[in-house]
């Protein structure tokens, strides 16, 4: 087991690491941007160390200053957390040349699977089922319509060297095609550094599953059962929820069944996630693999009493992925993000908390870096908290959130807790018939569109 750990990011992440680190009796190491100074995370951890200024590409992107602090600490592994270096290759291979873990994925596999065009190749030779599209990166828009009067409109354009929404266009016939290709292609070099394009076919009515995975040194996969993320805005999650009340015991096999296939067949170590489309037919089609720990991974730790954060630093270790009783999913677990932003504009709010009361009690976890005082800076995502409820049912669960989300006070800045507080009341949500347009369509009938 590692003596050291530096997390290499901020924020909740960065705590969580911290705590999970301390369990196993692991010393920690935060590093620190010049406007993060005072962050709860600095303030935990065994030692910190300022990286460098406010913006990300000269402190927490900035890899010779994070291995120079390991150096210094004889940090023995690094924990990326998610975002910022997390999925980044070349900082895994650097950490691997200097003698420091990793703890991730290997470097091929992050590349393999940051590349969303390759990544669908290898999941076609894997035999699990990918959407309809492009088998290469697109040359131009005129290959592009090509393609998609072949599979038939609407049709989705994507950036191959990234996720998150950007370069990422929905077209729904060849004349919106032609004028969106080059808008996304600038949108991903900006991006990514990198405008490649391509393209699949857009499933109407889509569920967004994902599964969580995770293996260790020995060829070892465990897989767990899903989580429902299809209520999003702009592709970025909002509430996430396991189990889906969409997915049923017979596609919850399959596809833990494809992804135990497709994990073995790619040599998978360490933690990931493997997101999919399912359609109204409960067919489902893989869309990408995030090779890190996802911002939702809480809800799936509730469900089956376990800590995921702890078995990624025992898998990076070398040790055996095991649990000491057998897993199973039991009861439902809800999960809503809370962001610094204008509820009603979705405008960034950062600033001052003056005042703060989070909730808790039986069954309400809360992973948060806030505290009374905290000045949250423009600088960084915008997520406050990530409240967390669970309960033996999904009636409960959506009952308990509700109450936490009402005893949430924070003062200072605004956040997006009344949206949450909508949407938990709202019928479709209720009765779990949501799909991917749920909140776009709720929006719209909301501003009278």
């Amino acid at each position: 087991m590692f003596s050291k750990i530096l997390i290499a990011n901020r924020g909740e992440i960065a705590l969580r690491i911290i705590r999970s680190a301390k369990e196993l009796g692991i010393k920690t190491v935060a590093v620190y941007s010049e406007i993060d100074k005072m962050s709860l995370h600095t303030m935990l951890a065994d030692e910190k160390y300022c990286i460098g200024p406010a913006k990300a590409q000269d402190s927490y992107l900035n890899i010779p200053n994070i291995l120079s602090v390991a150096e210094i600490t004889k940090a023995d592994a690094i924990h990326p957390g998610y975002g910022f270096l997390a999925e980044n290759a070349r900082f895994a291979e650097i950490c691997e040349t200097e003698g420091i873990t990793f703890i991730g994925p290997p470097p091929s596999i992050i590349r393999l699977m940051g590349d969303k065009n390759r990544a669908r190749q290898e999941m076609i030779r894997a035999k699990v089922p990918v959407v309809p599209g492009s088998d290469k990166i697109l040359e131009d828009v005129a290959e592009a319509k090509k393609i998609a009067q072949k599979i038939g409109y609407p049709v989705i354009i994507k950036a191959s060297a990234g996720g998150g929404g950007k370069g990422m266009r929905i077209c729904r016939n060849a004349n919106h095609l032609e004028e969106q290709f080059p808008i996304a292609q600038n949108e991903a070099k900006n991006a990514f550094g990198d405008p490649s394009l391509y393209l699949e076919k857009y499933i109407v009515g889509a569920h967004h599953i994902e599964i969580q995975v995770i293996g260790d040194k020995k060829g070892n996969i465990i897989v767990f059962g899903e989580r429902e993320c299809s209520v999003q805005r702009k592709y970025q999650k909002v509430i996430e929820e396991t189990p889906s009340p969409f997915v049923d015991e017979k596609l919850r096999k399959k596809m833990m069944k494809a992804v135990e296939d497709a994990a073995k067949y790619l040599g998978y170590e360490n933690l990931g996630t493997f997101e999919f489309l399912v359609d109204e037919e409960k067919k489902f089609y893989f869309m990408e693999t995030n090779t890190r720990v996802q911002v939702e991974h809480p809800i799936t730790e509730m469900v089956y009493g376990i800590n995921l954060v702890k078995a990624q630093i025992r898998a990076a270790s070398g040790e055996k992925v095991n649990f000491p009783f057998e897993l199973e999913m039991k009861g439902h677990a809800i999960e809503c993000r809370i962001n610094a932003e204008d509820p009603a504009t979705f405008a960034p709010s950062p600033g001052t908390i003056d005042f703060l009361v989070l909730p808790g009690g039986e069954g309400i976890r809360v992973d948060s870096g806030a505290y009374c005082g905290w000045k949250i800076p423009p600088t960084y995502d915008s997520l406050v908290a990530k409240i967390i409820a669970y309960a033996p049912s999904r009636f409960l669960a959506i009952k308990k959130m509700q109450t936490a989300l009402e005893m949430t006070t924070i003062v200072g800045i605004k956040t997006n807790i009344p949206l949450h507080l909508m949407i938990l009341a709202n019928t479709d949500f209720i009765a779990g018939t949501y799909d991917t347009q749920f909140l776009e369509k709720f929006l719209a009938r909301k501003n009278g569109d």
